[in-house]
């Protein structure tokens, strides 16, 4: 398949067993059928990593697909996605990043890239245009992530890079991909590359990227422009990123996870403030973004950039710079485990950063055994001498680094996520263990906001808020199409929640950032892939792609044994109610998720039992799946 549209029809292919490179044709019915980014991956994953494959052993693959729209100046069309069987959830995995590593793949003349098998050594993957090599990764293994790459800036200029830290080296199941400093966290993609041996990747490409119709795109693109800037939405996201709604989500919302999620509002943070006379809790962006802030480092060609650089001169951690701490990381290294001092949080932020880990599931993962800690279930002995209890950022660093390494017996307890560390401590400790399908969940309190605790049982990858993205609407009560929906009830929560997922499959299939949702909607793709592809995809179309692409990712879990008992929610949601605050009294009791499950297959088309059925999956051309895993009829 020759350049064409939007695509190149290149795969590459790499193993590292073999140290075989291999340049393939994409499929030339993918681009239709799947679009590109998860798209691709998706498909390829099911092809080719077959079931019960060890997600640490030579069968698991990664593939890295960078979007459709990467590289050809849509605004905000940055995002590439890494595609693996995740070594957390024994799933379906996947971990998005504004990687300029998929824009220099794009420039380099490819739409995927495929790395198999496993190298005895560690080793890097350079890929210049053409020139593909697979070099020992002397003086890099052991190095942070931070350390190898500016290694990298002396020795390969110019190119983009994705590397692992110390996390996945040790194998770590909640270890991430630094792709120049922004992370593809979720499902522990950094253990799979530690498992191949594979330290980092280097790309670097020359080439223009194919677009059908370059004219009208440009004019596409200056249209768009003006939308992002004149949009209210892009002045708050500029300046304040995107815990912008952090204040908003405690004190109108109630849903803001603290302390292990014993609450839904940080109750002393706001004590604090009200005490030493501040209108802002220190984790507020208000209050930390004017006062850190140096300047902004943004996805590849964003046009509303929401990154917070800073920089802080801290007495009791040095001085260090890294991106201002995201909303979720606000929530994991600060509300969750009950830290009210930006500094430190921003200092775990970027320790996980350097370290390799993703900061959602450390963080959560703290929490746990900051709780067990205070209920006399772990000892000093366990924590090897440190005071783990709420509140408590210096030990929670120390956590951090034994995590990292797994060292000590806190570092082997919690290095692979909290579902392993609940399970190898026992005692009951599975009741506040925070977790769907062994993910660590992010910063909304489900509990009120019941469209989202469905979205959350029912994702493939485990609890998650981006594969839906229905957070806002739920928050909100409103949102494009939507209009009147109770965050509170759980009834009609099935076809929004559907709807949403195959929509948001649309911005990862196309790369598109999400934070952009309030901007492109769906009417806004069609004329846009049109212009990049040549191909006329209307609405309705696209939306079947998302709707095929959300049922391969569903079938590869399905076909690994995952099933309704999996589509489940922690002890803590489903018993214990929000105890105080705005959302107070809420939680998701059984019987209520049952009925939202009951609804979320019916509108999928799916088996009671959360089964694609075949004549689903035969209606969105997928006859081969069917005879796979189809249920019924």
């Amino acid at each position: 398949m020759e350049a064409k549209g939007g695509y190149w029809g290149r795969i590459l292919r790499v193993n590292l067993t073999t140290k075989d490179v291999r340049v393939e044709p994409l499929p030339e019915y993918f681009p239709r059928k799947y679009l590109g980014g998860v798209g691709f991956g998706t498909r390829v994953l099911y092809d080719e990593v077959p079931a019960g494959a060890d997600p640490l052993g030579e069968e698991n693959k990664m593939i890295i697909t960078p979007g459709l729209f990467v590289g050809t100046g849509i605004g905000t069309g940055s995002k590439t996605a890494f595609n693996f069987k995740s070594p957390l959830t024994g799933g379906y995995g996947r971990a998005m990043s504004g990687a300029k590593m998929g824009e220099e793949l794009k420039k380099a003349g490819y739409d995927m890239l495929i790395i198999e098998g496993r190298s005895e050594e560690p080793v890097l993957l350079v890929i210049e245009d053409d020139d593909v090599r697979i070099v020992p990764a002397d003086g890099y293994w052991g190095l942070t992530t931070g350390e190898a790459r500016a290694k990298a800036k002396g020795e390969y200029p110019g190119f983009a890079t994705a590397f692992i830290g110390p996390a996945g080296e040790n194998l770590n199941l909640i270890a991430m991909i630094d792709t120049d400093e922004r992370q593809a966290g979720r499902g522990g993609p950094g253990a799979v590359l530690g498992s191949k041996k594979l330290k980092g990747i280097l790309v670097r490409g020359s080439k223009k990227v194919p677009i059908a119709n370059p004219e009208k795109l440009r004019e596409l693109i200056k249209e768009w422009a003006l939308v992002f800037k004149n949009h209210p939405a892009t002045k708050a996201d500029m300046e304040y990123g995107s815990g912008e709604f952090l204040d908003w989500m405690n004190r109108e919302r109630g849903t803001f996870p603290v302390r292990n999620w014993q609450m839904g509002f940080f109750k002393k943070a706001y004590e604090r403030a009200k005490k030493e006379g501040r209108e802002h809790i220190e984790l507020d962006p208000y209050f930390w973004a004017p006062r850190y802030r140096v300047g902004r480092r943004p996805c590849p060609l964003c046009n509303k950039p929401c990154s917070q650089y800073i920089k802080v001169e801290s007495k009791k951690w040095g001085t260090f710079m890294t991106d201002g701490p995201e909303y979720e990381t606000l929530y994991s290294f600060g509300g969750v485990i009950e830290v009210d001092d930006f500094e430190t949080v921003a200092y775990l932020n970027y320790l996980a950063d350097q370290l390799g880990l993703d900061t959602i599931s450390a963080g959560v993962t703290i929490a746990w055994a900051m709780e067990a800690y205070e209920r006399g279930l772990l000892t000093k002995e366990d924590t090897d001498g440190l005071e783990l209890t709420f509140g408590n950022g210096d030990a929670a660093v120390e956590a951090l680094k034994k995590m990292a390494y797994r060292e000590g017996n806190l570092g082997k307890l919690l290095a692979d996520g909290v579902k392993r560390a609940s399970e190898r401590l026992g005692r009951g400790s599975e009741k506040f263990a925070l977790h769907v399908k062994g993910m660590e969940p992010p910063a909304y309190d489900v509990r009120g906001i019941k469209g989202m605790a469905l979205a959350f049982a029912v994702n493939v990858r485990g609890a998650d808020h981006l594969t839906s993205g229905a957070y806002g609407t739920e928050l909100v009560g409103k949102w494009w199409k939507f209009e009147g929906v109770d965050r509170t009830k759980g009834e009609n929560k099935g076809f929004e929640i559907a709807f949403h997922e195959n929509l948001m499959a649309i911005y990862d299939a196309t790369g598109t950032c999400k934070f952009s949702r309030h901007m492109y909607y769906l009417e806004g793709f069609p004329p846009l892939v049109e212009a990049v592809t040549g191909m006329n995809i209307g609405e309705a179309e696209l939306m079947v792609i998302g709707e095929r692409i959300m049922n391969v990712a569903r079938a590869f879990n399905v076909r690994e044994g995952f099933t309704r008992k999996d589509d489940n929610l922690p002890y803590r949601i489903m018993w214990e109610p929000i105890p105080e605050g705005p959302s107070k009294g809420l939680h998701v009791p059984p019987w209520e998720l049952d009925r939202m499950l009951d609804e979320y297959y019916q509108a999928r088309g799916w088996s009671r039992d959360g089964i694609p059925t075949k004549a689903k999956l035969v209606a969105l051309d997928l006859p081969d799946i069917a005879e796979d895993i189809g249920a019924g009829i």
